[in-house]
């Protein structure tokens, strides 16, 4: 079956980094459009960056442009999420997502398969 699994979270302090990881298995990963959601408490999942099947097109939500980016290892089935200069803002857990159908990368209702989530926080 299926599996998406997030690594890298962590406590991190302000503007301060993270590398987020998500291995997947059990498809044909570059196949699939990958992103980044995340979800902080008391709010709705949030769409954060998504990348296309080859590589090219990254796209990001404004909060996190300029301090993010999406990147993608075909060979290694595996999706990177790099954001540099945390702001407690981004505290949430953060969620891999994979999907096939081609569409606007941010729309939740589109991905076919989700990992657990990483949980990231970011101290002051």
């Amino acid at each position: 079956q299926v599996q998406l699994v997030e690594s890298g979270g962590g406590l991190v302090q302000v503007g301060g980094s993270l590398r987020l990881s998500c291995a997947a298995s059990g498809l044909t990963f570059s196949a699939y459009t990958m992103a980044w959601f995340r979800q902080a408490p008391g709010k709705e999942r949030e769409f954060v960056a998504g990348i296309t099947r080859g590589g090219g097109n990254p796209y990001y939500t404004d909060s996190v442009k300029g301090r993010a980016t999406i990147s993608r290892d075909n060979a290694k089935n595996t999706v990177y999420l790099q954001i540099n200069s945390l702001k407690p803002e981004d505290t949430a857990v953060y969620y891999c997502a994979a999907r096939r159908r081609f569409g606007a990368l941010s729309t939740i209702a589109e991905y076919d398969y989700w990992g657990q989530g990483t949980q990231v926080t970011v101290s002051s």
